[in-house]
Protein backbone atom coordinates (compact mmCIF):
# COMPACT_ATOMS: atom_id res chain seq x y z
CA UNK A 1 0.00 0.00 0.00
CA UNK A 2 0.92 3.33 -0.79
CA UNK A 3 1.68 5.89 1.56
CA UNK A 4 -1.38 7.88 1.68
CA UNK A 5 -0.49 11.73 0.71
CA UNK A 6 -2.45 14.65 2.64
CA UNK A 7 0.45 17.79 1.18
CA UNK A 8 2.28 18.77 -1.62
CA UNK A 9 5.77 18.45 -2.41
CA UNK A 10 6.47 21.44 -0.70
CA UNK A 11 4.99 20.67 2.29
CA UNK A 12 7.40 17.09 2.37
CA UNK A 13 10.39 18.83 1.83
CA UNK A 14 10.14 21.61 4.86
CA UNK A 15 9.38 17.95 7.01
CA UNK A 16 12.31 16.73 5.03
CA UNK A 17 14.48 19.74 6.13
CA UNK A 18 13.46 19.20 9.74
CA UNK A 19 14.91 15.82 9.82
CA UNK A 20 18.25 17.44 8.08
CA UNK A 21 18.59 20.32 10.30
CA UNK A 22 18.07 17.14 13.99
CA UNK A 23 20.55 15.45 11.71
CA UNK A 24 23.21 18.48 11.82
CA UNK A 25 21.89 19.24 15.27
CA UNK A 26 22.81 15.69 16.09
CA UNK A 27 26.52 15.79 14.86
CA UNK A 28 27.21 19.29 16.15
CA UNK A 29 26.26 18.13 19.67
CA UNK A 30 28.35 14.77 19.17
CA UNK A 31 31.39 16.59 18.45
CA UNK A 32 30.91 19.05 21.80
CA UNK A 33 30.54 16.16 23.78
CA UNK A 34 33.34 13.72 21.96
CA UNK A 35 36.33 15.53 22.43
CA UNK A 36 37.16 19.28 22.94
CA UNK A 37 35.16 21.88 21.01
CA UNK A 38 37.87 24.66 21.92
CA UNK A 39 41.81 24.16 21.44
CA UNK A 40 43.61 27.12 23.18
CA UNK A 41 47.72 27.35 22.92
CA UNK A 42 48.68 29.49 25.78
CA UNK A 43 51.08 29.63 28.88
CA UNK A 44 51.12 26.73 31.44
CA UNK A 45 50.41 29.59 34.13
CA UNK A 46 46.54 28.42 33.73
CA UNK A 47 45.16 25.01 33.54
CA UNK A 48 44.54 23.88 30.07
CA UNK A 49 40.73 22.90 30.89
CA UNK A 50 40.03 26.52 32.60
CA UNK A 51 41.46 28.30 29.79
CA UNK A 52 40.01 26.32 26.51
CA UNK A 53 36.31 26.49 29.44
CA UNK A 54 36.73 30.48 29.82
CA UNK A 55 37.57 30.94 25.83
CA UNK A 56 34.41 28.67 24.77
CA UNK A 57 32.00 30.56 27.37
CA UNK A 58 33.25 34.14 26.51
CA UNK A 59 34.18 34.20 22.77
CA UNK A 60 37.15 34.74 20.84
CA UNK A 61 37.95 36.90 18.23
CA UNK A 62 39.74 37.66 15.60
CA UNK A 63 41.65 40.68 13.79
CA UNK A 64 39.72 41.68 10.86
CA UNK A 65 42.56 43.49 8.98
CA UNK A 66 44.71 40.68 9.49
CA UNK A 67 42.61 37.91 7.06
CA UNK A 68 44.86 38.86 3.92
CA UNK A 69 48.04 38.45 5.73
CA UNK A 70 50.00 35.64 4.05
CA UNK A 71 50.17 32.56 6.62
CA UNK A 72 53.62 32.04 7.89
CA UNK A 73 54.91 35.41 7.13
CA UNK A 74 52.55 38.29 7.80
CA UNK A 75 50.04 36.36 10.26
CA UNK A 76 49.88 32.82 11.92
CA UNK A 77 46.28 32.18 10.15
CA UNK A 78 43.52 34.20 8.48
CA UNK A 79 42.84 36.74 11.20
CA UNK A 80 45.44 35.77 13.95
CA UNK A 81 47.81 38.81 14.66
CA UNK A 82 48.42 41.71 16.69
CA UNK A 83 44.96 43.11 17.74
CA UNK A 84 46.46 46.88 17.79
CA UNK A 85 48.97 48.37 15.43
CA UNK A 86 49.86 49.17 11.45
CA UNK A 87 50.30 46.55 9.14
CA UNK A 88 51.07 46.00 5.80
CA UNK A 89 48.02 44.23 5.38
CA UNK A 90 45.07 46.84 6.10
CA UNK A 91 44.29 47.67 2.80
CA UNK A 92 42.14 44.61 1.44
CA UNK A 93 38.49 43.60 0.74
CA UNK A 94 36.03 46.59 1.56
CA UNK A 95 34.46 44.98 4.81
CA UNK A 96 37.82 45.98 6.32
CA UNK A 97 37.46 49.82 5.29
CA UNK A 98 35.75 50.49 8.46
CA UNK A 99 37.34 51.04 11.96
CA UNK A 100 36.87 47.71 13.20
CA UNK A 101 39.80 46.22 13.77
CA UNK A 102 38.33 43.06 15.55
CA UNK A 103 35.83 40.75 15.32
CA UNK A 104 34.10 38.69 18.46
CA UNK A 105 32.80 34.91 17.50
CA UNK A 106 30.41 34.11 19.80
CA UNK A 107 27.57 31.33 18.23
CA UNK A 108 29.76 28.49 18.19
CA UNK A 109 28.12 27.58 21.51
CA UNK A 110 24.46 28.39 20.76
CA UNK A 111 24.73 26.22 16.88
CA UNK A 112 23.09 23.13 18.44
CA UNK A 113 20.38 24.73 20.18
CA UNK A 114 19.74 27.30 17.17
CA UNK A 115 19.27 24.35 14.83
CA UNK A 116 16.70 22.62 16.99
CA UNK A 117 14.69 25.82 17.23
CA UNK A 118 14.59 25.69 13.42
CA UNK A 119 13.83 22.17 12.63
CA UNK A 120 10.89 23.03 15.17
CA UNK A 121 9.76 26.00 12.77
CA UNK A 122 10.34 24.38 9.76
CA UNK A 123 7.96 21.25 11.29
CA UNK A 124 5.20 23.74 12.11
CA UNK A 125 3.18 24.32 9.22
CA UNK A 126 3.14 20.42 8.46
CA UNK A 127 2.15 19.77 12.34
CA UNK A 128 -0.55 22.41 11.56
CA UNK A 129 -1.84 20.45 8.89
CA UNK A 130 -2.23 17.67 10.15
CA UNK A 131 -4.23 19.01 13.00
CA UNK A 132 -6.44 21.37 10.72
CA UNK A 133 -6.90 17.83 8.47
CA UNK A 134 -8.26 15.53 10.80
CA UNK A 135 -7.99 12.36 8.98
CA UNK A 136 -10.47 13.37 6.16
CA UNK A 137 -8.35 12.31 3.43
CA UNK A 138 -8.11 8.68 5.32
CA UNK A 139 -11.49 8.25 6.69
CA UNK A 140 -13.12 9.27 2.68
CA UNK A 141 -10.67 6.54 1.26
CA UNK A 142 -11.84 3.70 3.03
CA UNK A 143 -9.12 1.12 1.64
CA UNK A 144 -10.46 2.23 -2.14
CA UNK A 145 -6.50 3.08 -2.53
CA UNK A 146 -5.68 -0.81 -3.13
CA UNK A 147 -9.13 -1.71 -5.25
CA UNK A 148 -8.62 -5.50 -4.10
CA UNK A 149 -12.13 -5.90 -2.30
CA UNK A 150 -15.22 -7.42 -3.06
CA UNK A 151 -17.69 -5.94 -5.77
CA UNK A 152 -20.44 -5.37 -3.40
CA UNK A 153 -18.40 -3.83 -0.65
CA UNK A 154 -16.69 -1.64 -3.29
CA UNK A 155 -20.00 -0.80 -4.50
CA UNK A 156 -21.10 0.13 -1.03
CA UNK A 157 -17.87 2.43 -0.31
CA UNK A 158 -18.14 3.89 -3.68
CA UNK A 159 -21.47 5.17 -2.67
CA UNK A 160 -20.36 6.15 0.30
CA UNK A 161 -18.02 8.52 -0.85
CA UNK A 162 -20.49 9.99 -3.11
CA UNK A 163 -23.21 10.72 -0.85
CA UNK A 164 -20.24 12.44 0.89
CA UNK A 165 -19.85 14.79 -1.49
CA UNK A 166 -22.96 15.19 -2.63
CA UNK A 167 -23.91 16.55 0.39
CA UNK A 168 -21.40 18.55 1.36
CA UNK A 169 -20.33 19.85 -1.79
CA UNK A 170 -19.43 23.81 -1.51
CA UNK A 171 -18.60 23.31 2.07
CA UNK A 172 -14.85 22.38 1.85
CA UNK A 173 -13.29 26.33 1.31
CA UNK A 174 -11.94 26.60 4.75
CA UNK A 175 -10.48 23.42 5.13
CA UNK A 176 -8.78 24.51 1.66
CA UNK A 177 -7.75 27.54 2.97
CA UNK A 178 -6.36 26.11 6.19
CA UNK A 179 -4.12 24.36 3.93
CA UNK A 180 -3.04 27.53 1.80
CA UNK A 181 -2.54 29.19 5.00
CA UNK A 182 0.00 25.99 6.13
CA UNK A 183 1.88 27.17 2.74
CA UNK A 184 1.93 30.47 3.15
CA UNK A 185 3.33 29.81 6.54
CA UNK A 186 6.24 27.70 4.90
CA UNK A 187 6.98 30.56 2.69
CA UNK A 188 7.19 32.97 5.51
CA UNK A 189 9.10 30.76 8.01
CA UNK A 190 11.79 30.20 5.38
CA UNK A 191 12.40 33.92 4.65
CA UNK A 192 12.36 34.38 8.15
CA UNK A 193 14.68 32.23 8.92
CA UNK A 194 17.83 33.45 6.14
CA UNK A 195 17.21 36.67 8.26
CA UNK A 196 17.48 35.07 11.79
CA UNK A 197 20.70 33.24 10.48
CA UNK A 198 21.74 36.75 8.91
CA UNK A 199 20.86 38.30 12.58
CA UNK A 200 22.66 35.12 14.29
CA UNK A 201 26.03 35.53 12.18
CA UNK A 202 26.31 39.37 12.42
CA UNK A 203 24.92 40.27 9.55
CA UNK A 204 26.68 37.91 7.41
CA UNK A 205 24.68 34.62 5.76
CA UNK A 206 22.06 36.32 3.79
CA UNK A 207 24.94 36.68 1.24
CA UNK A 208 27.25 33.93 2.36
CA UNK A 209 26.12 31.54 -0.45
CA UNK A 210 26.81 34.02 -3.45
CA UNK A 211 29.84 35.05 -1.38
CA UNK A 212 31.01 31.79 -1.19
CA UNK A 213 30.94 31.50 -5.14
CA UNK A 214 32.20 34.82 -5.61
CA UNK A 215 35.47 33.90 -3.92
CA UNK A 216 36.00 30.23 -5.79
CA UNK A 217 35.62 31.95 -8.98
CA UNK A 218 38.09 34.63 -8.60
CA UNK A 219 42.15 34.77 -7.45
CA UNK A 220 41.91 33.37 -3.79
CA UNK A 221 44.77 35.53 -3.01
CA UNK A 222 43.20 39.08 -3.43
CA UNK A 223 39.87 37.80 -2.04
CA UNK A 224 39.09 36.73 1.86
CA UNK A 225 37.36 33.46 1.92
CA UNK A 226 34.14 33.94 3.14
CA UNK A 227 33.95 30.51 5.29
CA UNK A 228 36.84 31.67 6.80
CA UNK A 229 35.40 34.67 8.13
CA UNK A 230 32.17 33.83 9.48
CA UNK A 231 33.94 30.29 10.47
CA UNK A 232 36.91 30.90 11.19
CA UNK A 233 39.41 28.17 12.58
CA UNK A 234 41.59 30.21 14.38
CA UNK A 235 40.88 32.51 16.63
CA UNK A 236 42.54 34.59 19.58
CA UNK A 237 41.07 34.85 23.15
CA UNK A 238 42.34 37.02 26.24
CA UNK A 239 42.20 36.37 29.90
CA UNK A 240 42.99 38.34 32.49
CA UNK A 241 43.89 36.71 35.88
CA UNK A 242 45.49 38.63 39.08
CA UNK A 243 49.55 37.77 39.35
CA UNK A 244 51.35 37.45 42.21
CA UNK A 245 51.74 40.99 43.09
CA UNK A 246 48.25 41.42 43.07
CA UNK A 247 48.78 43.45 39.53
CA UNK A 248 46.14 42.32 36.44
CA UNK A 249 48.01 40.13 34.04
CA UNK A 250 47.01 39.55 30.51
CA UNK A 251 47.29 36.27 29.19
CA UNK A 252 47.21 35.58 25.08
CA UNK A 253 46.40 32.59 23.32
CA UNK A 254 45.22 31.37 20.00
CA UNK A 255 42.28 28.82 19.56
CA UNK A 256 41.67 26.46 17.13
CA UNK A 257 38.23 25.76 16.86
CA UNK A 258 37.73 22.29 14.85
CA UNK A 259 34.07 22.82 14.83
CA UNK A 260 33.94 25.45 12.62
CA UNK A 261 34.69 22.97 9.84
CA UNK A 262 31.64 21.12 10.30
CA UNK A 263 29.88 24.61 10.45
CA UNK A 264 31.22 26.34 7.67
CA UNK A 265 30.12 22.97 5.59
CA UNK A 266 26.35 22.94 7.23
CA UNK A 267 25.76 26.38 6.41
CA UNK A 268 26.89 26.36 2.92
CA UNK A 269 24.41 23.56 2.34
CA UNK A 270 21.40 25.43 4.16
CA UNK A 271 21.75 29.04 2.67
CA UNK A 272 21.82 27.15 -1.06
CA UNK A 273 18.95 24.87 0.10
CA UNK A 274 16.73 27.77 1.75
CA UNK A 275 17.27 29.51 -1.34
CA UNK A 276 16.03 26.53 -3.20
CA UNK A 277 13.00 25.83 -0.13
CA UNK A 278 11.95 29.95 -0.96
CA UNK A 279 11.85 30.03 -4.35
CA UNK A 280 9.47 26.50 -4.36
CA UNK A 281 7.62 27.96 -1.48
CA UNK A 282 6.97 31.07 -3.48
CA UNK A 283 5.75 29.48 -6.76
CA UNK A 284 3.59 27.61 -4.78
CA UNK A 285 2.10 30.37 -3.26
CA UNK A 286 1.45 32.06 -6.90
CA UNK A 287 0.74 28.41 -7.74
CA UNK A 288 -2.29 28.90 -5.56
CA UNK A 289 -3.61 31.76 -6.30
CA UNK A 290 -3.84 31.09 -9.57
CA UNK A 291 -5.93 28.01 -8.28
CA UNK A 292 -7.96 30.11 -6.57
CA UNK A 293 -9.11 32.64 -9.17
CA UNK A 294 -9.25 30.50 -12.07
CA UNK A 295 -11.46 27.31 -12.51
CA UNK A 296 -10.21 26.86 -15.85
CA UNK A 297 -6.52 26.10 -14.30
CA UNK A 298 -8.46 23.69 -12.36
CA UNK A 299 -10.32 21.71 -15.01
CA UNK A 300 -6.74 21.61 -16.51
CA UNK A 301 -5.02 20.24 -13.68
CA UNK A 302 -7.52 17.42 -13.36
CA UNK A 303 -7.57 16.56 -16.51
CA UNK A 304 -3.52 16.69 -16.62
CA UNK A 305 -3.40 14.51 -13.27
CA UNK A 306 -6.12 12.09 -13.79
CA UNK A 307 -6.80 11.50 -17.86
CA UNK A 308 -9.01 8.60 -17.32
CA UNK A 309 -11.94 11.08 -15.62
CA UNK A 310 -13.36 12.60 -19.04
CA UNK A 311 -12.91 16.17 -19.77
CA UNK A 312 -16.90 17.24 -19.58
CA UNK A 313 -16.99 15.12 -16.30
CA UNK A 314 -13.89 17.84 -14.74
CA UNK A 315 -15.79 20.49 -16.26
CA UNK A 316 -18.98 19.78 -14.75
CA UNK A 317 -17.64 19.28 -11.38
CA UNK A 318 -15.42 22.52 -11.51
CA UNK A 319 -18.22 24.50 -12.78
CA UNK A 320 -20.73 23.74 -10.37
CA UNK A 321 -18.76 23.59 -6.86
CA UNK A 322 -15.89 25.77 -5.34
CA UNK A 323 -11.97 25.29 -4.74
CA UNK A 324 -12.05 23.46 -1.52
CA UNK A 325 -14.21 20.91 -3.70
CA UNK A 326 -11.50 21.06 -6.07
CA UNK A 327 -8.88 20.42 -3.37
CA UNK A 328 -10.36 17.23 -2.24
CA UNK A 329 -10.91 15.87 -4.93
CA UNK A 330 -7.47 16.58 -6.23
CA UNK A 331 -6.37 14.55 -3.20
CA UNK A 332 -8.52 11.80 -3.18
CA UNK A 333 -6.75 11.20 -6.71
CA UNK A 334 -3.55 11.41 -4.99
CA UNK A 335 -4.80 8.16 -3.18
CA UNK A 336 -7.33 6.46 -4.28
CA UNK A 337 -7.27 3.76 -6.89
CA UNK A 338 -7.19 5.15 -10.50
CA UNK A 339 -10.42 3.21 -11.94
CA UNK A 340 -12.22 3.74 -8.66
CA UNK A 341 -11.60 7.22 -8.89
CA UNK A 342 -12.57 7.31 -12.55
CA UNK A 343 -16.11 5.74 -11.74
CA UNK A 344 -16.47 8.73 -8.35
CA UNK A 345 -15.65 11.55 -10.37
CA UNK A 346 -18.22 10.37 -13.18
CA UNK A 347 -21.15 9.56 -10.93
CA UNK A 348 -21.00 12.79 -8.98
CA UNK A 349 -20.53 14.61 -12.92
CA UNK A 350 -23.28 12.85 -13.94
CA UNK A 351 -25.67 13.85 -10.63
CA UNK A 352 -24.38 17.02 -10.52
CA UNK A 353 -25.68 17.67 -14.21
CA UNK A 354 -29.04 15.46 -13.32
CA UNK A 355 -29.77 18.44 -11.55
CA UNK A 356 -30.08 20.97 -13.83
CA UNK A 357 -31.71 18.08 -16.24
CA UNK A 358 -29.01 17.31 -18.40
CA UNK A 359 -26.48 14.88 -18.78
CA UNK A 360 -22.76 14.23 -19.08
CA UNK A 361 -21.78 13.47 -22.42
CA UNK A 362 -20.71 9.48 -22.84
CA UNK A 363 -20.90 9.12 -19.00
CA UNK A 364 -24.80 7.77 -18.67
CA UNK A 365 -24.08 4.70 -20.99
CA UNK A 366 -20.91 4.20 -19.08
CA UNK A 367 -22.27 3.88 -15.70
CA UNK A 368 -25.09 1.92 -16.37
CA UNK A 369 -22.85 -0.93 -17.67
CA UNK A 370 -20.62 -0.46 -14.66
Amino acid sequence: MNKMKTDSITIRLHSLTTILILMFSAIISSKQVVGNPIECVHTRDIPVEAFNSYCWIHSTYFVTRAMLGTNGIDVVAPGVAPSHGNHHYDQGDDIFSNKETTKNVKYYQWVAFVLILQAILFYTPRWLWKGWEGGKIHALMMDLDIGLCSEVEKKQKKKMLLDYLWENLRFHNWWAYRYYLCEVLALLNVVGQMFLMNRFFDGAFLTFGIDVLRFLESDQEDRVDPMIYVFPRMTKCTFYKYGVSGEVERHDAVCILPLNVVNEKIYVFLWFWFLFLGVLSFITVLYRIVIIFSPRTRVYLLRLRFRLVRKEAVETIVRRSKVGDWFLLYMLGENLDTVIYRDVMHELANKLASRHHHSVPGIKGELQEA
